[in-house]
């Protein structure tokens, strides 16, 4: 183990023993433990994967209640969470390696529902779950797997202690503990075989209230009011085995590039995401929003000429290229006059279980913006609401029965050496109180087909009803007349 970086920051690299997802169990008893793993092969989006647990501060937010808990205190007090997030954020710094992008910071999720710390919206919806909208860890040790190079590395920073001597023992004993950790017992002492049956999901809409819903938005978009609309659905079943292992499952079933396991006291989630919302590297910052999607197909000939109709598809480039002008004038609230670029308009890109067609939008923020006032500003991705999107977000409101919650809110990293990455929760499930929770969900435009809509809510819940089911599908539904 060698100091590097600067005296108070230790970073070395350890021989991975296994490859990170194993290595993670040796985690999972740990405190506030989190997986935010880079799986499939999309290229520089799946290069590192990160580990870490027992957070020095916990932060978490409901509405403008705010809990924050640091060295065995607990904070209650009102206010806004992105403000209090900025203070708190802005009082740790730490120097980039060039070792791992991800240092320490801070690891949890933003939910839906902060939506309304950033726009003046209706709240008519019912939030029967009662989950945080903001939970985040901030991390002092995080172990970082680089999928290029194949190699480990460790990052102890010895925060929140700011006194030198006081940080490099906290620094040298977690360090410690994290090896004793790794070292206690192999990974392949655990066992990943376990079955289960979750018995019948359900949806909170009946198809035939789908389908009403989305001639509702059409409604609307005649009118004027709107152009597109993401409507989702939400279905949920008992949980029948460990998260872990349904982790495992989907894993298997669906690498992403975005994916994670954050490992609450309240909840855990486990996401196959694909989507990136917002990469922030210093000032320069990227969001990749996805819109269309069409199934794998059984056989290459169906695969391919699934692709080609994607691409070819003007209704989908449509909805993408709004959101992409949606999502640069997002930017532009932060960023500098004429930064604002499309490097990449309309690619097509290929996952596990679906095609999707995808954009590029890149921006500098001004010197007086820092990642959490881009956040705010983004915030929730254009592509999960629709456009305009105020009027889109007071309309999901309006027509979807429950709070989004995590769902279309954001996973990931908001590090203390100024690099920031999340995703945007989709393909994800909450696990709460014995239960499963995900959402599907699709753009409403005004030529859209209501059962072909209906029909690619589940090609992209597919991933996770083959892991809840073993395999089988939609096919396993019990109740479709209720779905």
């Amino acid at each position: 183990m060698k100091e590097l970086v600067e005296p108070l920051q230790w970073i070395g690299e350890i021989s991975p023993l296994s490859p990170p997802h194993k290595l993670f169990r040796q985690f999972l008893n740990s405190r506030y433990s989190f997986f935010l793993e880079s799986g499939g092969s999309a290229g520089d989006f799946s290069r590192y994967s990160f580990i870490g647990s027992e957070p020095f501060l916990v932060f978490k937010s409901k509405g403008k209640q705010i809990e924050i808990y640091e060295q065995g205190q607990t904070q209650r007090f009102s206010g806004d969470p992105f403000d209090v997030l900025k203070r708190l954020i802005s009082q740790y710094n730490l120097a980039s390696s060039g070792h791992s992008p991800f240092p320490g910071g801070a690891v949890g999720y933003f939910g839906y529902d902060l939506c309304h710390f950033v726009e003046k919206l209706p709240r008519n919806s019912f939030d029967d779950l009662q989950l945080p909208d903001c939970y985040l860890g901030f991390y002092d040790l995080v172990l970082s797997f680089d999928h290029l190079t194949g190699r480990l590395f460790i990052s102890s920073s010895g925060l929140p202690e700011k006194e030198p001597a006081r940080r490099r023992e906290r620094a040298k004993w977690r360090l410690e503990e994290a090896m004793e950790i790794l070292n206690k017992t192999s990974p392949e002492d655990f066992s990943v075989r376990e079955e289960y049956n979750i018995g019948e999901i359900s949806s909170n809409f009946s198809r035939p209230a789908y389908l009403d819903a989305i001639e509702r938005v059409k409604e609307y978009i005649r009118a004027g009011d709107i152009f597109q609309v993401n409507l989702s659905q939400r279905f949920v079943c008992s949980q029948m085995a460990s998260p872990f292992i349904i982790y495992e499952k989907l894993r298997r079933i669906n690498p992403a590039p975005f994916a994670s396991l954050l490992n609450f006291p309240e909840l855990t989630i486990v996401s196959a995401s694909p989507e990136r919302f917002l990469r922030i590297s210093g000032r320069k910052v990227q969001t990749r929003p996805i819109k269309g999607t069409r199934p794998r197909g059984r056989d290459d000939l169906e695969d391919k000429e699934l692709a080609r109709e994607l691409w070819e598809s003007e209704k989908d480039k449509a909805e993408l290229i709004m959101i992409v002008d949606l999502e640069r004038n997002d930017l532009g609230r932060v960023c500098e006059y004429g930064s604002v670029k499309v490097p990449k308009l309309i690619t097509l890109e290929t996952y596990p279980t679906v095609f999707h067609l995808v954009s590029t939008v890149e921006g500098v923020l001004k010197e007086d913006k820092d990642h959490i006032d881009c956040l705010r500003a983004c915030f929730p991705g254009g592509s999960i609401t629709g456009a305009p999107k105020i009027r889109a977000m007071e309309i999901i409101d309006e027509l979807e029965p429950n709070q989004r919650g995590v769902y279309t809110g954001s996973i990931g990293y908001i590090g203390f050496n100024g690099e920031t990455d999340l995703n945007i929760v989709i393909r994800t499930m909450v696990i709460t109180a014995g239960k499963i929770y995900f959402h599907a969900g699709g753009g409403i435009v005004a030529d859209s087909d209501p059962a072909s809509e209906y029909e690619e809510t589940l090609h992209k819940a597919r991933a996770l009803i083959e892991t809840l089911t073993m395999g089988k599908g939609k096919e396993a539904l019990t109740h479709p007349s209720s779905l």
